[in-house]
């Protein structure tokens, strides 16, 4: 094709949406199926939400306004245009538009948290700005952990927020507090939990105490400097601000502090994929050695010297009692605390201490953090987490890839409020899962994967080749437990800026509770990287059944305009 010939063809292209001719055979078969004389009127397509889409409870008038909110159309009925528009139409979502509804009344232990990492830096590890923006964007997006360092400013008098002895240039406090205050519940009203790493001296800890207060007010839970018997509930916490940290520690000098901390996080800035490196795979060893910069010290620090005006602002106390992993998964009936790990720790502690960890997550909170030498802000496998019970599985939320898009699409749930009620297995004291055992299937997931469109809207005509139109294909699959993940790929189909490829897949799994459905387009390059399409994560556990209109997001999680994939979804029993 020539460059003139393939301008007039994209022109014609721009100028139209989806015409008949490019529905799927299905979608034409189930339109005569519940239509009469050409046409789905009220009764046929009640049927049809209730049959095909599994809409147990849709009624002649959910049909009627289907109907009338199809523009341009006759009111009687759909024709087969009508009826392809509904499919392919922002009221079709694949997931339910329930908002919070799990039980929100349970201690703070028995739900994931939507939590960030370091949530004041702009960009990597070592030299990126501090700012309050990176705040905003979490906030904005339903993020209930924030994450500040805070250190004595160059004068001493005053507290910054960064990532000390690095290169990252700091912002006040003050800044981070007050915008955290103004953007806390735009997204959701459940409580947002500030995790404080603490390098202050006494009187900075008492300055600390003095602009939390003043800053928050009466949204401010202090329960005392005594640890809690139990968490309170999200619901009963609905638009507080809670402090978690370790109990104060003497701040050392950073000249004190040895080299080789810093030496640790320089690790190879190399490229990722366009679109960020595949997910780890939990089988997976990881053996490097890390040093972990956020591990928190002994709980015996609360001896040492303290204000104890900001003591009494920690809800939350975090902290390590002495000894092995088995002292520090020790639960006290008395009180419940914090514990962090990071990221190579627990896959460790798992090996040996699986169950364990599971009995810990059910009255106390556990934190996982990324490894020190992630200093491009990329992210890890936030299942090692989740299949634990970890509570508080915090990611860099400023680095783009594929475990953030897992991120974005479990905390997608449950009205996008950023709390997740764990799933029975994790809570039941009776009988504690064990993480390392394979389960019976449980339900087979069928996806068939129709179509896709929109990319001639929100992608330049020459975006994916110069002289011709894309060369699509989708990946398909399932993040969850180790023995559901797996990702599957259509047929690639060479220029057609509307693929069709009518493909269905199948997939076992033994804890949907846990899984995500993980969905990709990639335009295929036979010289170069395959460039990419848009992406999407959806939560398996509020997946609807039934055909549906897949929105398609970028690499940095935002929706795009225009694309979107036709699929269908059918769970049946194995």
């Amino acid at each position: 094709m020539s460059k003139q010939t393939y301008r007039v063809c994209f022109c014609f292209r721009r100028r139209f949406r989806l015409t008949v001719s490019e529905a799927p055979e299905e979608i034409k078969k189930l339109f005569e199926q519940y239509s009469e004389n050409g046409f789905m009127i009220v009764d046929g397509l009640q049927r049809f939400l209730v049959e095909v889409q599994k809409e147990e409870k849709a009624t002649r008038e959910d049909a009627q306004n289907i109907i009338d909110s199809v523009k341009h159309f006759n009111r009687k009925g759909l024709n087969l245009e009508a009826f392809f528009k509904y499919l392919f139409g922002d009221i079709n979502p694949p997931l339910a538009s329930i908002g919070v509804h799990h039980d929100m009344n349970a201690p703070l232990s028995h739900y994931f948290i939507h939590t960030g990492h370091n949530s004041y830096l702009t960009g990597n590890q070592l030299s990126s700005d501090c700012s309050d923006v990176p705040i905003i964007n979490a906030l904005k997006r339903g993020v209930r952990v924030i994450e500040l360092d805070i250190w004595p400013n160059s004068t001493k008098d005053n507290v910054d927020v960064l990532h000390g002895r690095t290169l990252t240039t700091p912002v006040e406090l003050i800044k981070c507090l007050r915008s955290i205050k103004e953007y806390a519940f735009v997204a959701s009203e459940y409580p947002v939990v500030i995790t404080l790493e603490d390098h202050l001296t006494p009187d900075l800890q008492a300055k600390v105490a003095e602009i939390v207060t003043q800053t928050f007010g009466d949204i401010l839970f202090s329960p005392g400097s005594e640890c809690l018997q139990e968490f309170p509930s999200p619901e009963s916490l609905k638009k507080r601000i809670i402090i978690s940290t370790k109990p104060p520690k003497e701040y050392l000098e950073a000249k004190e502090v040895k080299d080789k901390e810093n030496e640790s996080r320089k690790g190879k800035v190399g490229d990722e994929e366009a679109w960020g490196k595949e997910v780890r795979d939990l089988n997976e060893a990881d053996d490097k050695d890390d040093e972990d910069e956020d591990d928190e010290e002994d709980l015996d620090d609360e001896d040492k010297p303290q204000a104890p005006e900001y003591k009494g602002l920690i809800a939350i106390h975090a902290g390590k009692p002495k000894g092995g992993l088995g002292e520090c998964l020790k639960v006290d009936p008395d009180k419940v605390r914090r514990l962090s790990m990071s990221e190579q720790q627990l896959e460790k502690a798992a090996v040996t201490h699986g169950k364990e960890i599971v009995w810990f997550t059910q009255r106390n909170i556990l934190r996982v953090y990324p490894k020190g030498t992630r200093v491009t802000s990329s992210n890890y496998n936030p299942l090692i987490g989740w299949m634990h019970g970890a509570q508080m599985v915090a990611f860099n939320m400023q680095g783009y890839g594929r475990s953030l898009w897992l991120m974005h699409g479990m905390f997608k749930a449950n009205g996008g409020c950023g709390y997740l009620k764990k799933p029975y297995f994790l809570l039941n004291p009776n009988e504690v899962f064990d993480p390392r055992v394979e389960l019976p299937v449980k339900k087979i997931l069928k996806v068939t994967v129709y179509m896709g469109e929109g990319w001639y809207y929100d992608f330049h005509h020459t975006h994916f080749d110069t002289y011709s139109p894309p060369d699509f294909y989708a990946r398909v699959g399932i993040a969850g437990v180790p023995v559901d993940s797996v990702m599957k790929k259509t047929k690639t189909l060479e220029d057609n800026w509307v693929p069709s490829w009518n493909e269905e897949f199948e997939f076992p799994l033994t804890v949907p509770e846990l899984a995500l459905l993980r969905i990709e387009v990639h335009e295929y390059d036979m010289s170069e990287k395959d460039d990419f399409g848009g992406q999407t994560c959806l939560p398996i556990s509020e997946l609807r059944s039934g055909i549906r209109a897949v929105p398609l997001n970028s690499r940095k999680g935002d929706k795009y305009n225009a694309v979107k994939l036709l699929m269908r979804f059918e769970f049946v029993n194995p």
